[in-house]
């Protein structure tokens, strides 16, 4: 049996090389395009996130327009109930 002569030794070399190339290739393509999915996948949340803010926002305001409505009408009957406790008294 002969030994390899220098010829297959680069042979070997390269074919390692090459393959070592398109491995590399071949994992930062996929982690690239991985990291594109979650940016993308983040910025939808954000939206989403975005819009159940505005949301919230929304529904808080109408809650405190109604509060303020429920106060004046919790008001008006306060001073119609006080008018009515002073005429019972001045009946007895």
């Amino acid at each position: 049996m002969t030994g390899m002569s220098d010829h297959d030794w680069t042979e070997v070399v390269g074919a390692i090389g090459v393959f070592a190339l398109l491995i590399s290739v071949f994992t930062v393509t996929v982690v690239q395009l991985a990291k594109t999915r979650r940016a993308r996948y983040e910025a939808d949340r954000a939206d989403d996130y975005r819009k159940l803010a505005e949301t919230a926002a929304q529904a808080q305001a109408e809650n405190a327009r109604l509060l303020a409505a429920m106060d004046g009408r919790l008001g008006g009957m306060e001073t119609r109930m006080t008018t009515l406790e002073r005429v019972l008294r001045e009946v007895d």
